[in-house]
């Protein structure tokens, strides 16, 4: 039986229709807004896999070419694996849908949305996040939802629900907001430094909008919705529990009370398991695991107590301090720029790289291809959190982090038309213990400061985190990798001294009010703040120049009729002058000659030569020109490339001239005059240039009468014309 629910959101009509595609689905969706189409399907195995000490959720989303009428770019002409976009897409997905499964569910569950039609208007991202909460919701697998996601965009002060894509590009926020019917659940955008109280009221109207999906979502479940199945959590070994309690209390309190390091704090935790599971072994044989995850259970009470009643953390900070932060600029040699930012024990390395335009990135997607001139790469090795592991490409979580590195700093790189450069910045984390994404900013900022990139402003970004039992709840500032996964919420907020730029949400919970959330963008500005102040101290504004070596880049703007004559047949022009010059040129649709060279002498050379190229000539102007041909009455005379002008028989010498060849030959270099252009026709003059360079006659020494005065008078000069 076909099941269908609609529903008017941001001006236009969501429809949930689940009986007709993916039967043998646990669950399956598609979701429809306007004429994009996304199909959801939910899957999960019958048993729980108790090997594992973690959730198995997989969430996959795919955005096929088919559905907006394009082939793939490349040679096999088939997707491939994920664009960066689609693992975008499946994070905003998979993180508000995976704190809402009950604790205890382990059975391997996959999520899977496929873009099916694309309209080239509404974005499929936040559909997938629609269809994976009803497919969910309508199947037999266990879930708290529904959850449902939208975006918010804001035009001329005009809040919009669902923006189309030219909407985005003009808003000065965007951000995609997930939430339960009660609750936010996730956020991630970027803005043009916006204020708390702005972002807050975006937040506000996209739960209204929220609220309205997951209503429709209920009354869908209740129509199609099959009977959930039986959870049966797994009884706690009380013996157990009293007998590590009994053994570990009071060394847990020392470790939790002990202010240490990072690497300390792990030892101390790995000793105390050891020491218990020893203890415990010939009692309670092959409960290793067992043990672990009351010690685990044991910490993260202890932690957030202490930190609700005396508001002291692990660390010894308050609630609002922030760890110390050093900064070194330069410190690579040979790149374009280099930041190192410590932030406590987290550490990032950030390295600018720039370049011309050929160096942009090329996007192929759904949408019409474009390119990026502004990237930011983020590295998270295993030795970072002294761990070993395999080395292969970046994860999801990578790409993620630098995404919203990227999206926090994107909005203060300068207009290409300022400065004319592809921009690369590479993050790489040697240290973490809380929050390398927003040591990412801040090193970036200051790598690009270095770098002598004129961003507007440094931009410094903080992680917030919460911890929340019953009506009682803190707020952290700069949280520690414990803190964020021992704590409840992880809030990251990025801007400059007059906004927000970039912001991101991660609930651990069943969702926050917004007067927490109030709270938290209040005490993270005091932070972003103090660590801009800091910031500030090393570098204020960006270096004058660029680095010595990176390309000097020199602009000339040329008519649009005129690119053809500079690339020449087969690019025989623009090659050879890249080759005479050594540098490299891009040439824009619309005329914008970009001229990219080591060195700055070469690079004007060759502008001055594609300025002269493309100058038009002007009456009255001399030019250094070569004979391309002599006729019976003159010579044409190549004045400026691809231009030619007649120099008359009559032209050559103030005398008379009776064969050209008496005077030149071809191939001869010839100073010539412009002296009239008359239907594109310009005629050229040697003669003229002659007059002009005749030799002043010296005047005579005055001579004394015969009477033995002076005579002053000057002889009569007479025309040699």
């Amino acid at each position: 039986m076909i099941y269908s629910k609609s529903v008017e959101i941001g001006g236009k009509t969501l429809t949930l229709e689940t009986g007709k595609m993916a039967r043998q689905a646990n669950g399956a969706v598609m979701v429809r807004y306007g004429d994009s189409q996304v199909l959801v399907t939910a899957v999960a195995g019958p048993d729980p896999t108790e090997e594992k000490d973690f959730f198995p959720l997989q969430v996959e989303y795919r955005e096929k070419t088919s559905a907006a009428g394009k082939f793939p770019g490349g040679f096999i002409k088939r997707e491939g694996k994920p664009s960066e976009k689609e693992v975008l897409s499946a994070r905003l997905i998979d993180r508000p849908i995976r704190p809402l499964f009950p604790d205890g569910y382990k059975n391997e569950t996959q999520i899977y949305a496929q873009v099916f039609s694309f309209d080239g208007e509404n974005d499929s991202d936040v559909l997938g996040a629609i269809g994976a909460s009803a497919a969910l919701s309508i199947s037999d697998i266990p879930f708290n939802g529904p959850i449902a996601e939208v975006r918010v965009g804001r035009v001329d002060g005009e809040y919009t629900i669902n923006p189309t894509h030219k909407e985005i590009q003009l808003s000065d926020i965007e951000l995609v907001v997930a939430g339960t019917e009660d609750s936010i659940m996730m956020v991630e955008g970027e803005a043009k430094e916006v204020t708390e109280a702005e972002l807050l009221e975006a937040l506000k109207l996209a739960h209204e909008a929220i609220r309205k999906i997951v209503i429709l979502q209920k009354e869908f479940q209740a129509e199609a919705g099959k009977t959930k199945r039986e959870l049966t959590p797994k009884a706690i070994n009380e013996d157990l529990k009293k007998d590590v309690y009994e053994l570990a209390e009071e060394k847990c309190k020392t470790i939790v009370s002990s202010v240490l390091m990072k690497e300390e704090r792990a030892k101390a935790n790995a000793d105390l398991l050891e020491t218990v599971k020893t203890t415990l072994a010939e009692k309670y044989p092959e409960m290793e695991k067992e043990i672990a995850l009351l010690l685990h259970d044991m910490e993260k009470e202890m932690m957030r107590d202490r930190i609700l009643k005396e508001g002291i953390r692990l660390d010894g900070r308050n609630t609002k301090q922030i760890r110390d932060i050093t900064i070194e600029l330069g410190i690579l040699s040979r790149t374009h720029g280099s930041a190192l930012f410590t932030r406590g024990e987290t550490q990032s390395l950030s390295s600018l790289t720039v370049g011309t335009k050929d160096d942009e990135q090329i996007i192929d997607g759904l949408l019409a291809e474009h390119t990026k001139r502004f990237i930011l790469h983020y590295n998270f090795p295993p030795f970072s959190v002294g761990e070993v592991g395999r080395i292969m490409g970046p994860g999801r979580r990578e790409i993620g982090h630098g995404n919203l590195a990227e999206r926090s700093l994107k909005n203060m790189i300068p207009p290409e038309s300022e400065f004319p450069y592809t921009i690369r910045l590479t993050s790489d984390i040697l240290e973490s213990n809380g929050s390398s994404s927003m040591a990412t900013v801040c090193g970036g900022s200051l790598a690009l400061m270095d770098g002598g990139v004129p961003i507007k402003k440094a931009v410094a970004g903080i992680a917030m985190g919460l911890i929340k039992e019953g009506d009682k709840y803190a707020i952290l500032s700069d949280i520690l990798g414990n803190e964020d996964h021992l704590g409840d919420m992880d809030f990251k907020v990025a801007g400059t001294k007059d906004g927000i730029t970039g912001f991101q949400m991660d609930i651990k919970i069943e969702g926050i009010s917004f007067q927490i959330m109030e709270e938290a963008l209040e005490q993270a500005k005091a932070g972003r703040e103090h660590i801009l102040g800091i910031m500030n101290n090393v570098i204020s504004q960006s270096k004058p120049d660029i680095s010595p070596f990176a390309p000097r880049l020199l602009t000339i703007r040329v008519a649009t009729d005129q690119i053809g004559m500079i690339i020449g047949p087969g690019g025989k022009t623009i090659q050879g002058m890249q080759r005479q010059f050594g540098v490299e040129i891009h040439i824009d649709d619309s005329g914008q000659v970009t001229i990219a060279s080591p060195n700055l002498e070469n690079a004007e050379s060759c502008r001055k030569q594609i300025h002269a190229m493309t100058a038009p000539p002007e009456v009255g102007e001399v030019y250094e020109g070569t004979i391309t041909k002599i006729v019976d009455f003159g010579a044409f005379v190549e004045i400026l490339p691809g231009k030619e002008g007649l120099l008359h028989i009559s032209q050559i010498d103030k005398k008379r001239v009776n064969k050209v060849t008496d005077y030149y030959k071809e191939g001869d270099k010839v100073t010539v005059k412009l002296i009239k252009t008359e239907n594109g026709k310009l005629s050229l003059s040697v003669k003229e240039l002659l007059k002009e360079s005749r030799p002043a006659k010296k005047e005579e020494e005055p001579k004394e009468t015969e009477s033995g005065e002076i005579d002053n008078s000057k002889p009569e000069i007479l025309s040699l014309d």
